[in-house]
């Protein structure tokens, strides 16, 4: 048991330390570009009178495989930006490689903002689609 504590431990520590070392603009890039995707998709989920996304991935067990491989197809290309830049990350600082470690921070920085981002954009964008509507009418 003290050697999987230890290995937690090590895993935790190493991933808490990547904001502080090299490689650090990903912390800020990774995440951007995930919200102007969420932005990109939020507003053709507004155009398009699709349900929020992530309240379909949590309460539509029909489309949430679907939902999910939206995404992460959405995402794809940070997703891949986050998994060179981890490893270069890993083999230059590091000089090993944990793929664990890089699927959680992948995961962290590229599909998570993401999911939580993109329904609240498809708000926004619909709350002013529709003031736009109301304005060309009056």
């Amino acid at each position: 048991m003290s050697a999987l504590s230890d290995m937690l431990s090590l895993f935790w520590r190493e991933i808490a330390d990547r904001p502080d070392g090299p490689f650090a603009f990903r912390f800020y890039l990774q995440p951007v570009m995930s919200a102007l995707l969420a932005f990109r998709d939020g507003i053709k989920d507004a155009k398009g009178g699709t349900p929020p996304y992530f309240w379909t991935i949590l309460n539509d067990a029909e489309r949430r495989s679907a939902s999910l491989m939206e995404g992460l197809k959405a995402t794809a290309r940070v997703i891949g930006l986050g998994f060179l830049m981890d490893f270069a990350y890993q083999y230059f600082v590091l000089a090993k490689f944990t793929p664990l470690e890089t699927i959680v921070v992948v995961l962290l920085l590229c599909f998570v903002p993401y999911l939580l981002l993109r329904g609240p954009f498809r708000r926004l964008a619909g709350w002013w689609l529709r003031r736009q509507h109301q304005e060309r009418r009056s």
